[in-house]
């Protein structure tokens, strides 16, 4: 089995279809239909269910895929590594990231990386934490920034202080005092909320000791959309303190629970026994400058 076999296979199960595969890839839809009959054959097994719109994969097909993920990744970042060896800091910095945590801590690198790094560009990857450390388990990513704590014997990384959640709370719902830094939890009585899924049950485990239901209106792990809809007035969100420097709006206020404080960290993670890519090595010296104390 070839890479360009392999690349192939892995476009159509991405884009889900043949048709989009062969867009992607560049060739004409009945030669890629050839070349994956082909490959069936050379294997002696069958790798896709026919007769549906979508494709489906049979048994020897979801091995295949999971495979080739990881050799993939493995021949783009040996490739990614001989180029960065050749002509010094330049190539790819493929992050995952977790929305909460890389919507506040990328941005502001990224626009010092570049000044200093100006050949480096950026992929990055969005998703919740597993989703992010499973892109690094299959070298699709160098480094991941997640708020899950990660195995020491697998992974490298650097933790960040914890830092508490804190309410974003629109003014038009009149919820305590707005001078004030700390609400009760009482005061949460009825009002709509909207709470990341990883903190759901800690949260409702506090508003649950304070003799009430929460009015969970929403559960998203999207931070940017919980601000948006609290911007929007319409709901209560739950959210670290950092993401303060993402709200941008007179209408909320920022408040911390007296009888519910509840803690987060982010924790940026990489393979260890893995040689990193240049650019990514001065990637995270430059997190450790900017944000290590």
């Amino acid at each position: 089995m070839e890479i360009k076999d392999m690349q192939a296979f892995y476009a159509i199960v991405e884009e889900g279809n043949i048709s989009h595969a062969a867009i992607r890839l560049n060739i004409a839809q009945p030669a890629l239909s050839r070349q994956m009959k082909r490959l069936e054959d050379s294997l002696g097994v069958k790798l896709f269910e026919r007769g549906s719109r979508r494709i489906r994969l049979t048994d020897a097909g979801l091995l295949l895929y999971s495979r080739v993920k990881h050799i993939l990744g493995m021949v783009d970042g040996t490739v990614r590594e001989l180029v960065d060896i050749g002509s010094g800091v330049a190539g790819t910095v493929k992050l995952g990231t977790i929305t909460s945590s890389g919507s506040m801590l990328i941005p502001e690198l990224v626009a010092d990386f570049t000044k200093e790094y100006p050949l480096v560009t950026f992929q990055v990857w969005e998703g919740d934490g597993a989703r992010v450390l499973e892109l690094l388990d299959s070298h699709i990513v160098e480094i991941a920034i997640t708020r899950t704590q990660v195995d020491n014997s697998s992974y490298e990384s650097i933790i960040l202080p914890d830092e508490p959640l804190v309410l974003a709370v629109p003014k038009s719902l009149g919820v305590g005092q707005e001078d004030e830094e700390y609400i009760h939890i009482n005061d949460l009585k009825d009002k709509p909320l909207l709470v990341p899924l990883r903190w759901k049950s800690t949260f409702m485990a506090h508003c649950q000791k304070a003799n009430f239901e929460p009015k969970i209106l929403s559960v998203s792990d999207s931070q940017i959309q919980n601000m948006l809809w609290t911007q929007l007035g319409i709901g209560i969100s739950l959210v670290p303190l950092s993401a303060r420097s993402m709200m941008h709006s007179d209408n909320v206020v920022f408040k911390r629970i007296k009888e519910a404080e509840i803690y987060t960290h982010t924790v940026v993670s990489w393979l260890k026994n893995r040689t990193m890519s240049s650019s990514c090595q001065h990637f995270i010296k430059m997190f450790r400058q900017k944000y290590v104390k």
